[in-house]
């Protein structure tokens, strides 16, 4: 490439991608030259050591591998077989060639590959200058006793190759470093680097983890070496507001000869087009000062014994490397910032003449373009400062602009937890390697969209945010695992309280326990421990409710209290991985048990305290497609289920109130009196921090109350309604004596917040991002107190399986006698021509008082059917998965694991909602599995009960029928029109 060549200019405001950069690396290097020259190098330079030793400090996974040989034809040979080169240094002689000859030859044939010559004689490489023509090779370095030269030579050649796209496009700063003396800039050039690196990891403590850190490297500013003015100029002419400083020889090549102010006339030129641009310019005659003192540029006298030392403090001091110096303007020195935090401080308190004195001189801007904070050097750059602007009206706008920067651009990362250097305005954090698993990664993700999609512009009334919390990645769940063969005990124990106790008994690790204290010091309030395996949450693995939630009150006066209680917690999110419900439920799937690991959350639990109960005023789950729409709503407008209380009721398909985002108004369940009536959700679930002195609760655990307590806790206010039995009227609000119910009239009627816009929001963003339909998780704070602003927990983001609707499926019109289910309302796409069993309950026999019992039985038949490898079809009446038992059959996933197809049939004298359980629905559709629901809502839906009931029966039970075929049954769904129908087989006995 030549410098002149320029792609288009970055984009204003978009976001720094640092993996963009540095895309061509120097992974392998060529070394051609003679065995004696090779030894001084790699033996009394230990190159190897350096080298390694570099790539360690800068937190690099790969030094560049070196291949060493004695002779030109030997290279050309190994070139032309592996092509594999990314940099080859020769030697002048290279045994059967020099290195022009070397030089040529090598470059016949493409690709071309950057030919760098390293001499070991200045004064041989003096005289073969004068006799040769050079072109052929890129650079030129005189090898001065100093192994470091290999690494400036790899960094010039980078730097070169990746100058367009990061600076001219992305904004990387650089140094424009002019010198046509070989010696001169072997010498200086490995000590800039070498000063670059010093600065880059001081810049890098303030990375939030080890990926940022590598990312952040690679935005280091660029050292462009030139030798004329005409190369020089072309470099600053395409990337001018991106250089961050110039060193310069006076005397170098301008039109074709040497010319004795070539560098203050080139310094001059620049300082018209940049008036802040830092110049520093060298020279080995002392008497040129005055010429650099006459157009205000620093002065380096070559050849002076602390030539090194004078061009560190110049690097430090005018480039913005180093601490931030607030002075005034005849640089008297008031404050000192090493980092963006510190920044912060010292502007709330620095003199207003010194704030527009770094203004003016675009300070800020520059200081911070070296550090890589390119995305807020140019929004600071844009921004002129006059010398009578507003010195406090300055200061507002940089603390806020800086404030609002640090805080997006620390959302997007999972940091890593320090415990010795916390940083408290962080929401999410990690403690140990290895995975952070498939709900924190949700979280992760969740968190960067809230960020990249600008949600806190966009509804500035509300702090929506990811609540706190620290994730305990798999490595730690690895560590724990090894004290005496856990795992192995684990994988075959058919007890859970057993591997519960063993899990209790074992040791937690110590680095990891120190670090949670550390976190537990900062953390007062109420925390859940999830679960967060790698399995978890994905789109085509379900488990989704599967292992525990375990709540902490963590209230206990004493800090080794609370820890003790959080590690039980952990322990026992664990020892849930092993328990029997999870390997039952991994059987139907094609993972083994072995290769789950779990990582964990510890996060705060929105909420607020009321008399010892801490609960949300309300929590939800909203879905981007709607798979029971009903006009004017399409699948497409979205679904969501908001309760009153934690988000228990609404995950476990409990009593709770569904909308459309898009029509929030429009209530299908609560069009008529008697359906509000009997829909509305009469209690909710709260941690009670007065139960059992402060210890845990299983998420199963959790205290439920009446809507009378919600009442005077100040919550129902906006959410509920008041029934008038004597008039029969619903009144909205609770100023009204009458029944309490739960209706969410303030907010969805009357937009006392809004969070039906805000939910369609998220959801259109979340699905953006993940290609798809997505299923989110949420909890809301609404202030009783006047001025605070309501709070929006965004807790959870998972992709949302639509299997197989790409197959298009004819349902056909069969004879009604051959029909044994039909639903306009199914979920599910394909054809299914191999089920022969039928598990199901006959409506007239059904007892609500014993659906628990039910929920046995067809576990035991699962488990038999499981183990044979058959599928089955399952039919039920109420709501399967139901949490309250009088409304449905209470069966957990792993207790129905089996089924393909289920059927979901209403009661003949009750109408009830279609299942919409979180952890249900997640499931179902990650599994695959076909569902069709039998509703008066949805025409012509239907089951042949009297058919099931003329059936010979299997083994069955009491409470459950099974049926065996002799012929399979014939299932076909259609995902684009929800219609599905299950055919009897051909030949049946009816």
């Amino acid at each position: 490439m030549t410098s002149s060549e320029q792609g288009p200019k970055r984009i204003p405001g978009r976001r720094i991608r640092y993996q963009d950069l540095m895309r061509h690396r120097v992974h392998n290097i060529l070394l051609v030259s003679s065995l004696y020259d090779f030894f001084i190098l790699a033996e009394d330079g230990q190159l190897h050591k350096a080298l390694l030793s570099e790539y360690s400090q800068l937190n690099l996974s790969s030094q560049p591998a070196i291949t060493w040989v004695s002779s030109g034809g030997e290279a050309l040979e190994l070139v032309r077989q592996e092509w594999r080169f990314d940099l080859v240094i020769t030697s002048m002689h290279v045994g059967d060639m020099d290195a022009l000859e070397f030089a040529h030859r090598l470059n016949q044939d493409p690709p071309r590959i950057p030919i760098v010559l390293l001499a070991y004689n200045n004064r041989e490489l003096t005289g073969y200058q004068a006799r040769s023509d050079l072109s052929a090779l890129d650079k030129i370095f005189v090898w001065q006793g100093d192994v470091r030269i290999l690494l400036a030579i790899v960094k010039y050649v980078e730097d070169r190759l990746n100058f367009r796209y990061d600076t001219t496009i992305v904004g990387v700063p650089a140094i424009i470093v002019i010198e046509d003396n070989v010696r001169y800039y072997s010498s200086f050039l490995p000590a800039i680097y070498r000063e670059l690196v010093y600065h880059t990891q001081r810049v890098l403590s303030e990375a939030l983890n080890v990926s940022q850190k590598l990312l952040r490297m690679r935005a280091r500013p660029k050292v462009l070496l030139c030798e004329t003015y005409e190369e020089a100029w072309d470099y600053f002419e395409c990337c001018s507001d991106h250089v961050i400083g110039v060193i310069s020889d006076i005397e170098f090549p301008w039109k074709g000869a040497l010319h004795p102010q070539a560098g203050t006339e080139l310094a001059q030129r620049m300082r018209a087009k940049r008036f802040d641009l830092p110049i520093m310019l060298q020279s080995s005659m002392d008497r040129n000062r005055k010429l650099a003192d006459s157009i205000g540029a620093t002065f380096l006298l070559k050849g002076a014994p602390d030539l090194m030392l004078q061009l560190r403090r110049v690097l430090v001091g005018q480039l913005g490397f180093g601490d931030f110096i607030f002075t005034r303007s005849d640089g008297t020195r008031l404050a000192r910032a090493s980092d963006l935090g510190e920044l912060i401080e010292c502007l709330q308190t620095v003199p207003p003449d010194s704030l527009l004195w770094h203004g003016q001189r675009n300070g800020f801007s520059s200081w911070l373009k070296a550090r890589g904070e390119i995305a807020l050097a140019e929004d600071l750059r844009d921004r002129p400062v006059a010398a009578d602007d507003d010195a406090e009206q300055l200061r507002e706008e940089l603390i806020r602009t800086i404030s609002d920067y640090r805080r997006r651009r620390d959302r997007v990362v999972v940091a890593d937890f320090e415990r010795q250097h916390r940083r408290l305005d962080l929401n999410l954090s990690r403690i140990g390697g290895g995975s952070l698993g498939g709900k924190a990664r949700g979280l992760a993700f969740a968190n960067r969209l809230l960020t990249d999609y600008g949600v806190a512009e966009e509804f500035p009334e509300i702090d929506v945010n990811v609540p706190k919390a620290v994730v305990i990645g798999t490595d730690i769940f690895d560590q724990f695992m090894e004290h005496q063969d856990l795992r192995d005990f684990a994988l075959i124990a058919r007890s859970d309280e057993e591997v519960a106790l063993r899990f209790q008994e074992a040791p937690f690790p110590v680095a990891a326990r120190e670090d949670l204290a550390a976190f537990l010091s900062d953390a007062p309030f109420p925390l859940a421990v999830r679960s967060s395996s790698l399995l978890e949450d994905s789109p085509n693995q379900p488990l989704a409710g599967v292992y525990e939630t375990y709540m902490l009150p963590n209230n206990h006066r004493s800090l080794a209290n609370r820890l003790d209680l959080l590690i039980t917690g952990i322990k026992q999110v664990w020892a849930s991985t092993f328990s029997h419900r999870a390997k039952e439920f991994l059987k139907a799937t094609p993972y083994h048990l072995e290769e789950e690991k779990m990582g964990v959350i510890v996060q705060r639990i929105v909420g607020t305290q009321h008399d010892g109960r801490y609960y949300p005023s309300f929590a939800g789950v909203a879905r981007s497609h709607d798979f029971y729409p009903v006009a004017p709503q399409t699948p497409a407008d979205g679904i969501a289920a908001v309760a009153l209380g934690l988000g228990k009721t609404v995950t476990d398909g409990g009593a709770c109130l569904r909308f459309s985002p898009r029509y929030p108004k429009h209530l299908v369940a609560m069009s008529r009196v008697e359906d509000i009536l009997e829909n509305s959700q009469r209690t909710f679930f709260a941690l009670d921090r007065t139960a059992g002195g402060g210890e845990g609760f299983r998420e199963a655990d959790l205290q439920e109350f009446g809507l009378d307590v919600a009442e005077a806790d100040g919550v129902l206010d906006l959410l509920g309604s008041s029934y008038d039995h004597e008039s029969q009227v619903i009144h909205d609000g609770t100023a009204r004596p009458g029944v309490r119910l739960v209706t969410f009239a303030g907010i969805l009627k009357h937009q006392a917040f809004p969070l039906a816009k805000l939910i369609r929001r998220l959801l259109e963003f979340s699905s953006e991002a993940c290609a798809g339909p997505v299923e989110i998780e949420f909890a809301v704070n609404l202030p009783l107190i006047s001025g605070q602003r309501p709070e929006f927990g965004f807790l959870q983001l998972r992709p949302l399986a639509l299997f197989g609707e790409h197959e298009e499926i004819e349902i056909g019109d069969a004879s009604p006698g051959r029909v044994l289910c039909t639903s306009s309302c199914v979920l599910g796409n394909g054809r299914r021509i191999t089920i022969r069993d039928i598990l199901w309950i006959d409506p007239k026999r059904f007892d609500r008082s014993r659906t628990r019992d039910v929920a046995a039985d067809i576990a035991r038949l699962n488990d038999q059917l499981l183990r044979a490898d058959t599928p089955y079809l399952l039919i039920g009446v109420g709501r399967w998965g139901s949490a309250d038992p009088f409304l449905g059959i209470p069966v957990s996933w792993s207790q129905i694991s089996g089924a393909q197809v289920i059927i979901e049939s209403s009661f003949d004298d009750m109408t009830v909602d279609p299942s919409q359980g979180s952890h249900f629905f997640q499931n179902l559709t990650s599994c695959e599995v076909g569902y069709f629901t039998v509703h008066p809502q949805f025409a012509e839906a239907r089951v042949d009960w009297d058919w099931l009931r003329a059936q010979p029966e299997a083994p069955s039970t009491a409470l459950v029928k099974h049926i065996r075929l002799d012929e399979p049954l014939d299932v076909r769904m259609d995902g684009h029109s929800g219609r599905g129908v299950v055919l009897k087989p051909q030949l049946d006995r009816a």
